[in-house]
């Protein structure tokens, strides 16, 4: 593997703030921990006194979710396996992979996830016809973040 890739990987692991990473390219594979072999969990000063507090009479709380009522749908998605930024053709004047109403077979690629440089397809794990795609083209995304949904 090159070391350039290696590098990348580095730099790609220190800014998202993920705790190790594991690529495999061909019968080449590298993982790279930010903690070495045994991870030491990250606490502020401010959680350890949090959890050290005695709770009493404590009632349920109601909370809401961070993400946007739009990506909560009972419908199958299409998930991102990585942080990049999203584009939904192979490049700005081709069509899109997928379109609204279109069905997709499992493998098919419905984007691309760029990440360090480097051009990643993203495959449907399932077949079924796009309800609608989540994520516009050249924006950001996270890891497990939905970005088209199927029935």
């Amino acid at each position: 593997m090159d070391i350039r890739k290696v590098k990348k990987l580095m730099e790609l692991l220190e800014e998202s703030g993920m705790a190790e990473i594991e690529i495999k390219e061909g019968e080449e594979s590298v993982k790279i921990s930010r903690f070495g072999a045994s991870p030491a969990p990250l606490q502020s000063p401010v959680q350890s006194f949090i959890q050290q507090q005695p709770v009493a009479n404590s009632a349920p709380v109601a909370t809401t979710s961070a993400e946007p009522a739009e990506n909560q749908t009972s419908d199958q998605s299409i998930v991102s396996p990585m942080v990049g930024t999203f584009y939904s053709a192979p490049s700005p004047t081709a069509k899109p992979f997928v379109t609204v109403g279109q069905k997709i077979n499992q493998g098919d690629t419905v984007g691309i996830i760029e990440a360090m440089k480097i051009m990643n397809q993203i495959e449907a794990d399932q077949s079924g016809t796009v309800v609608e795609i989540l994520i516009k083209d050249g924006e950001a995304v996270e890891f497990g973040q939905p970005l088209i949904v199927i029935e």
